[in-house]
């Protein structure tokens, strides 16, 4: 009999030593969810706060959920900006390659003090050349016997070729050295006759092209006045007025060449023929080239792209996915780990019942 009294004591007083063990051993689950190397609990140990979780079940239900609505809620938020984020990610990588595919267009004025000489193809037909002469400040004397022949001072070449764009069609080009002296307002003065009675119409053709010596320097002429009939535009000037034609030039840098091309504004004046009625049979035609100002235009394209910004844009991107992934990971612990406290605590209730 005192051996069944000395051990029950024993027992009751092994069972006090377990509980007040198990009081000393208490988990938060409110702390960093990212500190996963949380201890587990050894041995199924309950903490204090589980005991009264245990001691009010409406209690644990109550913040159970709202744990998990919480839970719930922000990975709703993170998965939202993880769409917006990636969303950011395309449309920045979209707009970088529209911008690098469609560059815009520089234009920048370059100040000279002169221009290399261009060379005025003209293709006069049937009119002939009365004279030609340089001038400078904007000023033409007064005109002595029109319709005679004149003074002409100017370098001219004539180059025989084929028309590019009609096969077996020849053609004569009259080719005059342009002005240069563009700060002087040099300018060309030139004179043509042509009978109008053999056509409908009387007009004269001419031709820009970027330099004069690229003639001259050319093995092949009539090959040379060929391609330039293939890239530049031709205009014309009619019979019975002064063309004032004034030049400025336009040199356009694209991706892999460089082009050339002339940009006119011409201005027209009636020529008052005072010569007897006889001659006034022969038409007479009067133009002056001359350089608008003296500024060169320059195109370039330019890609607006930086790839600076959209390198710093999609770092901040893949933060904020690095940082939606970290959060889910984080919260699928947190979830798992109230899961097996929830099961834990469950056990213990049903032993305590049995």
């Amino acid at each position: 009999m005192l051996g069944k009294e000395n051990s029950r004591p024993y027992k009751e007083f092994s069972d006090e030593d377990e509980d007040d063990d198990e009081g000393h051993k208490q988990a938060d689950f409110f702390q960093d969810a990212s500190d996963d190397q949380e201890p587990e609990e050894e041995n199924g140990s309950i903490s204090q706060e589980d005991d009264m979780k245990g001691s009010n079940p409406s209690m644990k239900v109550s913040k159970a959920c709202l744990k998990n609505v919480f839970t719930v809620v922000l990975i709703f938020i993170y998965v939202l900006l993880t769409a917006v984020a990636a969303f950011l990610a395309y449309q920045t990588i979209t707009d970088f390659m529209e911008k690098l595919n469609h560059p815009v267009m520089s234009v920048t004025y370059k100040e000279v003090d002169s221009f290399a000489p261009p060379g005025i193809a003209l293709y006069p037909g049937k009119a002939q050349l009365l004279g030609c002469k340089h001038h400078y400040h904007d000023y033409i004397p007064p005109l002595v016997d029109p319709g005679k022949p004149q003074e002409v001072d100017c370098v001219i070449d004539k180059v025989t070729y084929y028309d590019p764009f009609k096969n077996q069609t020849q053609k004569k080009a009259m080719v005059v050295r342009g002005p240069s002296e563009v700060r002087k307002k040099e300018l060309i003065f030139m004179q043509f006759s042509h009978n109008e009675t053999e056509e409908d119409f009387s007009a004269i053709t001419y031709m820009l092209f970027a330099k004069y010596s690229d003639l001259n320097e050319s093995a092949d002429k009539s090959e040379f006045m060929m391609d330039c009939e293939r890239n530049y535009s031709t205009w014309t000037f009619s019979g019975g007025f002064r063309t004032w034609v004034k030049m400025s030039l336009v040199r356009t840098s694209g991706k892999s060449d460089e082009a050339v091309e002339f940009r006119q504004e011409s201005g027209v004046v009636k020529f008052n023929d005072k010569r007897p009625e006889l001659e006034r049979t022969n038409e007479l035609f009067f133009v002056v080239f001359e350089w608008r100002d003296p500024f060169m235009q320059e195109i370039r394209e330019i890609v607006t792209a930086n790839a600076w910004n959209s390198i710093a844009i999609l770092c901040g991107v893949f933060m904020a996915l690095f940082k939606a992934a970290n959060f889910a990971k984080l919260s699928i612990r947190w979830i798992i780990k109230l899961r097996k406290r929830h099961l834990r605590n469950k056990t213990r209730e049903l032993k305590q019942i049995s």
